[in-house]
């Protein structure tokens, strides 16, 4: 991303250079001085630190530029682990990752559905504990479990304000819930937040520091990524962009309100209107005739559609086309309010459609972008749009605990041991 310098505000001089090896890949103990600005006896001390511990390894050395060779660091990729668990109505999807948040098992199982928030409670503790065996890695070596689901969510109590489908959840205290169930400390947030946080660990978005994840599950919302530090505003809500309004007079939404982008061209109201054409519900096997499939979600509804769309449904494809119409007004409003150079599409919602969606999208936001003579804004589906949520769940444990900032959610007893820094490093 082009532009001025940005600022990483990190918790300690510890995580500012693990996370400075993370990003780069290989570095060397000077490269380390010229991207953090701390003293070289600083970074040497924290680089033996770090390679007493595992995290950190020696990998060779650099070409020479006519002096020593440079010795070259990376980070242990296998020292440490994490988990990351979304949950949803419509499906549970676990990975578990390396220290690099690269996914090394992943598996996905039957959604909240109907059941008691204690059973799937206890099958997700089960279904974790298969996860980590499958793969054989000691517990010792997993640091925690990052939890994530639709939001709103309140940092004290959970899921205060649900959608429909998952209202036996409000007010059950779910991250306690597994962390006891599991044993494993317990890292809640947001799915689209952990979406768009996901991108940036994993290097989906570059060099990109600042970007939007713009997200569709069951519902719709946007992770934001400031200066390399997730955006979740005051209650840890920010980025619903699913409940700003399209239509003042439009249909209500779930949410209390009406006109909203998710009540507009949220999966539901692609799969109802579905329903309620004749021609396009028997297409797509949505009209509950002898041999149509039954279905427990919206999403796998979606899908449906979907797949009627690709066939050369014309009912299917004007439903997706609209839908992606009102999404793509609602990516130019955040990015107009963001001043966005780049714009993730993400999500199992655009992990199915994205091929409709991402070209209406591009084309709104080059036609009406605010800003569109200084700057365009870039448009991508993300390489791991299904899967995205679970996988900025176990990043957000890995920053947590290692790498942590001066905002965020925060496992207890992490490795922080010095004060506050903040590492400047030039856009890419």
């Amino acid at each position: 991303m082009s532009g001025p310098a940005r600022a990483t505000a990190h918790a300690s001089s510890r995580a500012a250079v693990l996370d400075v090896i993370r990003a780069a890949g290989t570095i060397s103990r000077v490269g380390l001085v010229n991207a953090t600005g701390f003293t070289g006896a600083t970074i040497s001390t924290v680089v033996r630190r770090l390679i007493d511990d595992g995290l950190v390894v020696e990998t060779g050395r650099a070409e020479s530029t006519g002096g020593k060779r440079r010795v070259l660091l990376q980070l242990n990729q296998s020292s440490r682990y994490a988990v990351g668990v979304h949950l949803d109505h419509a499906g549970l999807t676990y990975v578990l990752t390396n220290l690099g948040g690269s996914v090394v098992a992943r598996m996905t199982r039957a959604g909240a559905g109907a059941e008691d928030p204690p059973t799937v409670v206890a099958r997700m503790a089960a279904e974790v504990d298969a996860l980590i065996d499958g793969v054989g890695v000691g517990r010792d070596r997993v640091l925690g479990l990052g939890l994530v689901s639709p939001g709103p969510l309140s940092p004290a109590s959970g899921m205060r304000l649900t959608p429909p489908m998952m209202r036996r959840w409000e007010d059950f205290p779910l991250d306690e819930a597994l962390r006891d169930a599991t044993g494993l400390p317990v890292v809640f947030d947001n799915d689209a937040t952990a979406a768009a946080l996901g991108e940036h660990w994993s290097g989906g978005v570059g060099g990109a520091s600042t970007f939007a994840a713009l997200y569709m599950g069951t519902g719709i919302g946007a992770g934001l990524m400031i200066d390399g530090m997730t955006y979740r505003g005051a209650g840890g809500n920010a980025g619903e962009i699913g409940h700003s309004c399209l239509a003042v007079d439009g249909p209500e939404c779930w949410c209390g309100a009406r006109g909203c982008v998710e009540a507009l061209a949220g999966p539901a109201a692609v799969v109802a209107a579905a329903r309620a054409d004749e021609v396009l519900a028997r297409a797509a096997g949505l009209d509950g005739s002898p041999g149509s499939p039954r279905r427990a979600s919206v999403t796998a509804d979606f899908a449906a559609v979907t797949r009627a769309a690709r066939r050369g449904e014309p009912g299917a494809r004007a439903l997706l086309e609209r839908s992606a119409r009102y999404l793509a007004v609602a990516a130019r409003t955040l990015a107009n309010v963001m001043d966005l150079e780049l714009l993730v599409l993400t999500g199992p919602g655009l992990a199915i459609a994205g091929s409709v969606y991402l070209p209406v999208v591009q084309e709104e936001l080059d036609r009406a972008f605010f800003s569109r003579a200084t700057h365009s804004v870039d448009v991508r589906l993300s390489r791991s749009a299904a899967t995205a949520p679970a996988i900025g769940a176990a990043a957000m444990v890995l920053q947590s605990e290692l790498v942590p900032l001066r905002q965020g959610p925060r496992l207890p007893e992490n490795l922080a041991d010095s004060e506050p820094v903040t590492v400047r490093q030039a856009g890419a």
